[in-house]
């Protein structure tokens, strides 16, 4: 096998949720830490669905290629990105703030 077949590791992003917010954006970029406002209210999973969703967008993927991995129920959340590199998505991250 070689380096090129093998899977790229999954990369974390650190997330800070303010759900009912007027539209969902991304707030704030630092590196893989961020802060996003979701339009969705957090009852039901309907702001875990919009960061998702936000997210995929932003970064030009699948939502399949997203997971919530920490903080179903909290502010603090972490998702799983797979089918990029840390520094991919730290670029398209940037990108969507400017």
């Amino acid at each position: 096998m070689t380096p090129k077949d093998e899977a790229e590791p999954a990369v974390r992003i650190t997330v800070r949720a303010k759900p009912r917010a007027s539209h969902s954006r991304v707030v704030r970029v630092d590196g893989l830490n961020l802060e996003v406002a979701l339009a969705a209210p957090p009852v039901d999973g309907a702001a875990n669905e919009a960061l998702l969703s936000l997210l995929a967008t932003t970064l030009s993927l699948r939502a399949s290629a997203l997971s919530l991995v920490l903080g179903q129920t909290g502010k603090q959340k972490v998702v799983e990105v797979t089918g990029l590199t840390a520094s991919e998505v730290t670029a398209r991250l940037a990108a969507a703030q400017s």
